[in-house]
């Protein structure tokens, strides 16, 4: 377990964990290990939200610390899904647009989106005090992750790439720990958050399922895209879920 969560350490990070064949086939065959690396940029991320700063200072902090962690691969996955998801035309010109390497209006649409709305949605989990913040945020990455397990066990591997080397080599089975180990991240929850992290926690995955389902329809199954574009919707839509979920109960 240790030799894959270091291999999607080095896969869904940029922490220098020493990557291996060894770790990269462990992880391939391991969901679970997605959460892992979630609870790791997860806690990272959240620490800016613990400290006694202006909210807006330690939104900008949980931002720059979460891209410095995971790097752009993710976010450049989006791109290239929005500017497949602009093109007009046949599925062909999908796969097409896909894979050039220019980023058109498309793909910046959905990334500055995403990012104006992860900012939003993290000053909503700022608002309701250390704390709760700390376990939103660590609760949405753990989520996405969950979202990028589900895609990696249970889609059907697109063009050939880093994506469908993760991409089936699991099945419904090896998801069965990811249920408890997400659950980690609603224990002990501070007083009145269980509702939100238990919202918080099921977006993730939600989201993922709609992206690879209009993956497999429109882009001939799951690519590494398209699971970087399930984490970064899937963060966005359970940050924001767990905001709604607070305030209003």
């Amino acid at each position: 377990m240790l030799t894959a969560v270091r291999g999607a350490l080095a896969f869904l990070t940029r922490l220098p964990v020493g990557a291996s064949e060894a770790a990269w086939d462990a992880f391939r065959r391991t969901p679970v290990a997605f959460l892992a690396a979630g609870y790791v940029v997860g806690a990272l991320a959240a620490l800016p939200l613990s400290l006694p700063v202006p909210v807006s200072t330690a939104v900008a902090g949980y931002l720059l610390v979460l891209y410095l962690v995971t790097g752009v691969t993710h976010a450049d996955g989006l791109a290239d899904c929005g500017d497949a998801a602009a093109t007009h035309g046949s599925d062909t010109d999908r796969r097409a647009a896909l894979k050039d390497a220019q980023t058109g209006v498309g793909g910046a649409l959905a990334v500055s989106l995403a990012l104006v709305t992860l900012a939003l949605g993290a000053l909503g989990v700022a608002g309701a005090g250390p704390r709760v913040a700390v376990r939103l945020a660590l609760a949405a990455e753990v989520s996405a992750k969950a979202g990028m397990a589900t895609l990696a066990a249970l889609g059907t591997p697109g063009h050939e790439g880093l994506g469908s080397a993760v991409v089936g080599e699991s099945d419904a089975i090896g998801l069965l720990p990811v249920v408890p180990v997400a659950g980690l991240a609603a224990v002990a929850a501070p007083t009145g958050s269980g509702p939100a992290l238990v919202a918080t926690l099921l977006a993730g995955p939600a989201v993922a399922l709609v992206v690879g389902r209009w993956g497999a329809r429109r882009l001939g199954g799951v690519t590494g895209d398209v699971l970087g574009a399930a984490n970064e919707l899937g963060r966005v839509a359970a940050l924001h879920a767990g905001v709604v979920v607070w305030t209003l109960w």
